[in-house]
């Protein structure tokens, strides 16, 4: 317990799934846990939560594909407390479609949340993170963006290229203290794969066969990796990537 005790700590994608069980976790080790989220009243939930662990918590409404939300929504996290030391962006949205059945729009979206929102954000939060010589960043990726994925090839890209980011920031920043992983889960019992896999269900079926532990990721076992990314344990840990899947993918 308070492994992260006093940290100043912002979770994107806070309101639900993994943003929530990392937001949580954080809390239960003494972090002071920011948690922002498109969905406010989520956000505010979780803080809640937070606060019965007896951690700190400020709820943030943050729109990761804006830059002019981030920045407020940056602002805010500092000037509650002081410093941010720890990042996780976890925001992230999907849509099952093979690829010639989808549109620009649509890639768009899934482009503008999960890779150009870790992009606004880390660019908000690294500057006094270089400036104080300490930080961690965990970028929430997918084994998707490792190995491809079947009816999501644009969201595959996207996860590819906060990867590929993940490894080279992590090279530009860690002679100054600052550590940059992912995470990579695979099927994880989140409140996004259950609206995913309406329609789907074979698909999804197929792959929990397929996978060697033979069930789902539970959201907090996505979180205890990503603390331990984040934490002093890792100290000599940047520009991984750490998968999560139960053995579906090997790496």
């Amino acid at each position: 317990m308070g492994a992260f005790k006093g940290v100043g700590a912002l979770v994107t994608g806070g309101a639900s799934g993994i943003g929530r069980a990392v937001a949580l976790a954080l809390a239960r080790e003494g972090a002071r846990v920011a948690v922002a989220d498109l969905n406010g009243e989520g956000a505010a939930r979780v803080a809640e939560a937070a606060r019965a662990l007896e951690a700190e918590a400020l709820p943030i409404s943050m729109d990761v594909r804006l830059k002019e939300s981030v920045v407020k929504g940056v602002e805010a996290a500092l000037r509650a407390f002081g410093e941010l030391e720890v990042l996780v962006n976890a925001a992230g949205v999907d849509r099952i479609a093979p690829f010639l059945e989808t549109e620009e729009p649509l890639w768009e979206e899934i482009l503008a949340v999960n890779f150009k929102g870790v992009l606004h954000v880390c660019r908000q939060v690294l500057p006094q993170m270089v400036a104080r010589g300490r930080g961690a960043i965990v970028n929430v990726a997918s084994d998707a963006g490792r190995v491809g994925s079947s009816g999501e090839a644009v969201y595959s890209g996207a996860k590819g290229a906060v990867i590929a980011f993940t490894k080279a920031l992590a090279r530009e920043v860690a002679r100054y203290g600052v550590r940059v992983n992912a995470v990579a889960p695979g099927l994880t019992d989140t409140p996004l794969l259950h609206a995913l896999r309406q329609g789907h269900e074979g698909l999804f079926e197929a792959m929990v066969r397929a996978t060697p532990m033979r069930r789902l990721a539970q959201p907090e076992e996505v979180a205890e990796a990503v603390l331990f990314l984040a934490s002093a344990k890792a100290g000599f840990i940047t520009g991984q990537t750490l998968s999560v899947s139960g053995g579906l993918t090997m790496c």
